[in-house]
């Protein structure tokens, strides 16, 4: 049977077909892309707290385990212990006689040739990391690297002084400039600042566009031909 517009009831059902199929993969895709990051996300914070778990539970006597009295496991129990633990340990050093005793072990590890070159940079990283009254990064730049026309993210940890800034005696920045997907690892620069471009991203945007090897674009704030 052919239809006024020319079409038989055969084509109809199969335009009818052909749509509701685009409709379907166009709502599969739309699922997968909310689905996937909330997935990995839950994943990998899975990964996080079942490796502690298998960590501390070892270290747990067995008849302070309640997991020794409950006919199942608890996830998160090492989790759970090892902030206690961490909280513990923070309010003993607090204390004058905690102090004093922090200062015994770091006198000790002084005395190590290997171990305490590792202690003391480790712990200036998480001193500057943990640090309330400064941020590790403080803006985004852009830096030509690795020769001129080429451009990279990265980032402003602070004022170049010291040494370095007496040798060179220039206006400088120390730059961290991450890699990508990891930006955790990167290398440290010392940039004149006439030469680093100041972006209007944050430092949350700026890490994002790392990690997704640009595929995330942050809005920009100042676009061409805006009034």
């Amino acid at each position: 049977m052919t239809a006024p517009d020319g079409k038989t009831t055969a084509d109809k059902k199969d335009t009818a077909r052909r749509r509701l199929w685009q409709k379907l993969r166009a709502y599969f895709l739309t699922g997968l892309v909310v689905s996937t990051p909330v997935a990995i996300t839950f994943y990998i914070i899975w990964l996080v707290i079942a490796g502690i778990d298998r960590f501390v539970r070892p270290l747990i006597p067995a008849a302070y385990n309640p997991e020794t009295y409950l006919p199942f496991s608890l996830p998160g129990l090492g989790v759970a212990l090892l902030f206690v633990f961490i909280t513990l340990l923070g309010a003993l050093t607090a204390n004058f006689f905690g102090r004093y005793l922090l200062r015994i072990g770091e006198r000790v590890l002084d005395r190590m040739p290997v171990v305490r070159s590792v202690y003391s940079t480790l712990k200036q990283i998480v001193e500057t990391i943990a640090s309330k009254s400064s941020r590790s990064f403080k803006h985004v730049v852009l830096i030509e690297y690795p020769r001129q026309g080429l451009w990279a993210i990265a980032f402003v940890t602070s004022e170049t002084s010291g040494e370095i800034h007496r040798r060179i005696d220039a206006d400088m920045v120390n730059v961290f400039l991450p890699t990508t997907p990891n930006p955790t690892s990167g290398f440290l620069l010392f940039v004149p600042r006439k030469d680093v471009i100041y972006l209007d991203m944050t430092v949350e945007e700026g890490i994002r566009k790392v990690i997704s090897a640009g595929l995330v674009t942050p809005k920009d704030p100042h676009p061409a031909g805006a009034a």
